[in-house]
């Protein structure tokens, strides 16, 4: 079994099989014409079943035709342009080809005596970071999992900051279409769910500053301390950004901590055209930042970042096998000292390797694209009588609900919409969101593929049509 480990003695076993499942894949990508096949899980699950985990098929060859089977067939593609649901992207080659040298090599970016070069990749990638966003020089950081580590962590953050050993009285400000993450957080923290006081957000879905203001005043009136406001910069469902700046005056006269979720919108720092639509986030206490969003990194790739690195010292713990307190003193770079993570992978080379060969202008050029296209598909939303569109976008996310001509209930369009997203994504032709505006059903394009037209747009909206109209006609039907 020693020649199935990566060494000297198997590096050419290693280029040839690598070499193979890379073949696999291309020719995946080159063939596909439909970002999903329509499986079912019922169908796909006993396929998955049947195969003897305990019965080795020998060779790389042999997975790779089972994998066919049981993975490449029937995975979703996000790099197909009518893949239009969530926020996945498709991939930058430089990304993928980091990835490959990260998994392979094997760094583990806890400590320095693990990782060495890749420890100040990662240092340098926060720098560059806090550099686009303006923290200061005091600025830090440390590369997460995700947005949902990233808010958690920012929250563990504000909570120390906020210096009461009376968890009860904190309290988090979020708008009402803020990402789950921010409750979860509170309730992981031992806040509870209740300690997220949520604002209301305006017909742009942007947080209501005159709200917060009064709900920051009632906080301080009734005794309870104002831990942290968190900004969205970039909602999940509309892609929204709340006033950043009105936001971090608030923060500043009441003493809370000011968190920018900008997993989906930091894109829009490597943007040459929309940089100032994050004006204010220079403000912020801490930023999430999602790489694999829009800077078209193969997930994961995530970061968050804080204005003062000082702070991260609240998730900091010292083992003598790992990372003694001594190293502090003899100045030895441990990541392991900002993370809540201990093994964590070299996530950081693939946006490396991107601005080596792309640059930021290249990534930012991309994320661009999306935004014009959104603001095309807005314009053919607004001009189509079958469609309620819900706010004109300010990155790539359309919210809008298909209208029949023939007048019928709420609940029954809600139904429609609800059947025409599932027949849209059994057939395969398309995948699309959805979600609920006012406790009504709507879809969702959330545009992150350059290579998506406008002519895909429409394409997409006629399925939507006729699938939402082939059930109202159905039901039409039926009850005569």
């Amino acid at each position: 079994m020693r020649s199935h480990l990566l060494n000297d003695a198997t590096a050419e076993q290693y280029r040839r099989s690598v070499t193979e499942g890379v073949e696999r894949v291309a020719n995946k990508l080159a063939t596909t014409r439909r970002p999903f096949t329509g499986v079912t899980p019922d169908e796909l699950a006993p396929v998955i079943a049947a195969v003897d985990l305990d019965k080795p098929l020998g060779d790389s060859a042999a997975a790779l035709d089972e994998l066919e089977q049981v993975y490449l067939r029937d995975a979703v593609y996000f790099h197909h342009p009518r893949y239009l649901g969530h926020l996945n992207c498709p991939v930058v080659i430089p990304a993928v080809l980091g990835e490959a040298v990260l998994s392979a090599v094997n760094s583990s970016l806890d400590t320095w005596d693990q990782s060495a070069g890749g420890t100040l990749i990662e240092r340098r990638l926060i720098d560059w970071t806090t550099g686009r966003i303006g923290l200061g020089p005091a600025a830090d950081g440390v590369f997460t999992s995700g947005g949902t580590q990233s808010n958690l962590q920012a929250m563990l953050l504000a909570r120390e900051e906020a210096k009461t050993d009376d968890l009860s009285k904190l309290r988090i400000f979020s708008s009402e279409c803020s990402h789950f993450s921010v409750q979860k957080s509170a309730t992981l923290l031992g806040l509870g769910r209740d300690a997220v006081v949520s604002i209301p957000t305006d017909r742009d879905k942007r947080m209501q500053t005159v709200a917060l203001a009064a709900e920051l005043q009632k906080c301080k009136r009734d005794g309870l301390v104002p831990m942290a406001v968190v900004a969205t910069a970039g909602t999940t469902d509309f892609g929204s950004i709340d006033p950043l700046p009105e936001i971090a005056e608030l923060c500043s006269e009441y003493g809370a901590w000011m968190h920018v979720d900008a997993a989906y919108g930091c894109g829009l720092l490597a943007s040459p055209t929309r940089r100032h639509r994050l004006d204010g986030i220079e403000h912020a206490d801490s930023v999430t930042v999602d790489y694999h969003k829009s800077f078209f990194q193969p997930v994961s790739s995530s970061a968050v970042l804080v204005r003062d690195g000082i702070t991260l010292r609240h998730a900091t713990y010292h083992a003598d096998y790992l990372n003694p307190r001594r190293t502090v003193e003899e100045r030895i770079p441990n990541q392991v000292d900002k993370s809540l993570q201990t093994t964590r992978r070299f996530d950081a080379l693939k946006l490396w390797m991107t601005l080596r060969v792309m640059g930021a202008d290249g990534v930012g050029s991309l994320f661009d694209e999306v935004c014009d296209l959104a603001a095309e598909g807005w314009q053919l939303l607004a001009g189509d009588p079958r469609y309620d569109v819900v706010v004109e976008p300010r990155l790539s996310t359309l919210v809008f609900r298909y209208i029949p001509a023939q007048v019928t209930s709420p609940a029954e369009i809600d139904r429609a919409n609800l059947y025409a997203r599932k027949a849209l994504f059994a057939s395969g032709e398309a995948v699309v969101a959805g979600t609920k505006v006012d406790g009504r059903q709507y879809l969702k394009f959330t545009l992150l593929n350059p290579e998506t037209t406008v002519h895909d747009i429409a394409a997409v909206l006629d399925l939507i049509a006729g699938h939402a109209e082939q059930y109202l006609g159905e039901n039409l039907v039926h009850a005569s």
